[in-house]
């Protein structure tokens, strides 16, 4: 089915507009064209679909649901929870503000929020018109491992010692409260939709997504579209793809200025693989750009000190140089097709 957007770009950009398929410029028109209605078909098709799933989904539930887990299950749920909520770094900090203090575990709320912004439902849906069910998964696992290793790593080294005093208030008072009194604490059901109401949550939320990030979704397959034409085959590979070890460092380094979201940066990834670049290399590059990007540690300033606020930032970059190493190093046998 996907092949008929390639016709279409094959017809709008050789046909229709007389390009040459051969020059660079034709490159870039056919791969913009080609991503951006593959990826805003398949956008609005699956957002909808999800959307629909998750009407009559109660957050508070699932917060309760959390906070009574064992710790190790809680690290999984909190990541879980990151990875199917529609938020960059910057939006899923108010629901941070509520774990905390709701005394859920610092380590479980980071677990969420180092996990939101790599991985959503947009991501998975372009990574997988993009790069295949393989990528995607291997991306799925590995950014809910970034999550769940941050967390248990704040807890074990007992990071709520350096909230700021509200917050660490806040946090005390719920997590001292009686086990059995947590336990009793009723949350309130969701509410029963109709198909009719729950056609218009997904109607309402599709517009407010695709509203939202269609200009990213221009962006990143433009900036892609000019890598994939102009940029010479083999750069990468000749200047970044032999094995150094500091290439990693150094795209980590790279992404954190280029403060992104996963939409943006998805068909960038594509076009730097395709040009050569490791995989691993690309995937520790757009992992920081999303992640670790300035505009969420001056919000996470808020409630954080400057101590926590910078572990936080060097679990986040050690995090990155291990997923580029070992995924450079295993790609051969898992990424044959790159």
């Amino acid at each position: 089915m996907l092949d008929i957007f390639t016709e279409l770009a094959s017809w709008l950009a050789y046909e229709l507009l007389g390009l040459d398929p051969a020059s660079k410029l034709g490159t870039s028109i056919h791969f913009f064209i080609e991503d951006t209605t593959k990826i805003l078909f398949l956008l609005v098709v699956m957002i909808y679909v999800i959307a629909l799933l998750r009407a009559s989904m109660n957050l508070e539930r699932v917060r309760s649901y959390i906070q009574q887990k064992h710790r190790l299950v809680g690290y999984f749920f909190g990541s879980g929870f990151g990875a199917i909520t529609p938020f960059c770094s910057c939006s899923s900090i108010p629901l941070f503000l509520g774990f905390t203090s709701a005394g859920i575990p610092l380590g479980i709320t980071m677990a969420f929020l180092f996990t939101s912004p790599i991985i959503n439902e947009v991501a998975v849906i372009m990574l997988w018109s993009l790069l295949g069910w393989e990528f995607t998964l291997a991306y799925i696992v590995i950014g809910m491992a970034v999550g769940i290793l941050g967390g248990m790593i704040l807890d074990a080294l007992k990071g709520e010692r350096w909230l700021k005093d509200f917050a660490a208030k806040a946090y005390q008072r719920a997590a001292l409260e009686p086990q059995n009194h947590k336990h009793d604490i009723e949350v309130p059901e969701a509410p029963k939709m109709t198909m009719a109401e729950r056609h218009q949550f997904a109607k309402d939320e599709l517009n407010e997504i695709v509203g939202r990030i269609w200009k990213w979704v221009l962006i990143g397959v433009g900036l892609g579209a000019a890598l994939h034409g102009f940029m010479p085959d083999g750069w990468f590979a000749e200047n970044l793809g032999s094995g150094q070890w500091w290439s990693v460092p150094a795209a980590v380094f790279a992404g954190l200025p280029l403060y992104s979201n996963a939409t943006a940066v998805i068909p960038v990834m594509e076009s730097l693989i395709i040009k050569g670049l490791p995989v691993g290399t690309t995937m520790a590059f757009c992992m920081s750009t999303v992640a670790a990007s300035f505009p969420e540690f001056i919000m996470l300033k808020q409630v954080m000190t400057f101590r926590l606020l910078g572990l936080v930032f060097i679990i986040l970059l050690a995090n990155f140089m291990m997923v580029g190493w070992l995924v450079n190093a295993i790609s051969p046998w898992l990424f044959s097709g790159f």
